[in-house]
């Protein structure tokens, strides 16, 4: 039976503090939209297409891409579209839909980021058993888990906030179906699934982050003994940029949701997400993949081979 006290609809307030100003951001948030769309989809067509990348590395790179393009996709398109319309309203299924492939596609992001720390570590600290421990097998199975756990958990998650009483009204102070807002609404006894937010966040999110963590400490001793100043430097600036998406997805994350209890400072909060929806899928392609030589010869390669075919026709 339908929940007496849920509504059909919610209001997105998103940026409607700023008035008509927020139409001034459509063009700017449209521009990174497009970039990061593009970026993300040239990086996994390289991998897809080109020999030279189908190693563990580009295969768990070409996967976070694909989670970026997505991750933007369950929230920004609607954003654009907000800002330019005074009434930005959204179904109660659809607020719930968004919610569930928003933090499931997001969790499974963390996911690969401790995959591809993994993957390094093993590269750099076990060389000789990189072909039998990094397996294609190995791979697909922890690419496999990465994407169907998440998936699998968030489901109780979304669930519950299907039967939960809003009494507090139906508009949502954020520009998608954030976690926080959607609680601040209801009405019912929510302790319990702000501890179980919690402890998701804790196994998704503060887990992987632990993974990758100690895979970069490791990594860290194995190249201060290497002899070689130059291997030394190749090394720290592949990692480094790793280490850099890492940090700004993780740090963004953690002050968003991984702390106990509803959250405030809204306003901030809308900030940090658009880090995460907007800003990290834009300089994925620019951090991990276009700074990296492998990556630079392959396009190079790419560059003239289409030059040949102007020129052949």
């Amino acid at each position: 039976m339908a929940n007496l006290s849920q509504p059909s609809e919610f209001v997105l307030s998103g940026f409607s503090s700023l008035g008509e100003l927020q139409a001034l951001l459509y063009g700017p948030f449209l521009v990174l939209y497009l970039l990061a769309f593009m970026g993300n989809t040239i990086i996994i067509v390289m991998v897809i297409a080109d020999t030279h990348l189908h190693t563990p590395m580009y295969f768990f790179l070409g996967n976070f891409s694909l989670l970026e393009i997505l991750v933007s996709m369950t929230a920004v398109p609607r954003m654009l579209s907000d800002l330019l319309v005074p009434h930005k309203v959204i179904t109660f299924t659809g607020c719930m839909v968004q919610f569930y492939f928003y933090f499931s596609l997001g969790s499974t992001s963390f996911l690969i980021l401790a995959d591809m720390a993994l993957d390094r570590f093993v590269a750099i600290c076990h060389p000789l058993r990189y072909g039998t421990l990094m397996s294609w097998a190995v791979c697909v199975r922890l690419a496999g888990a990465a994407w169907a756990v998440p998936f699998l958990a968030m489901v109780p998650t979304v669930l519950s906030r299907s039967y939960l009483d809003y009494c507090h009204g139906n508009v949502i102070n954020h520009f998608f179906c954030d976690n926080a807002p959607l609680l601040q609404l209801s009405c019912s006894d929510t302790h319990l699934l702000e501890f179980w937010d919690f402890l998701m966040a804790l196994a998704f999110v503060l887990s992987s982050f632990l993974v990758t963590l100690i895979s970069y400490g490791y990594i860290v001793t194995t190249v201060l003994q290497i002899p070689s100043a130059s291997s030394r430097q190749k090394t720290f600036s592949t990692c480094g940029s790793h280490l850099t998406l890492v940090f700004i997805g993780y740090g963004s994350t953690i002050f968003l949701y991984v702390r106990p209890g509803k959250a405030h400072f809204a306003q901030v909060k809308k900030f940090v997400a658009l880090v995460t929806s907007v800003l990290t899928p834009f300089l994925n392609p620019f951090i991990l993949t276009f700074r990296n030589e492998t990556v630079k010869t392959v396009l190079q390669g790419q560059m003239q081979r289409l030059k040949g075919l102007r020129k052949a026709q």
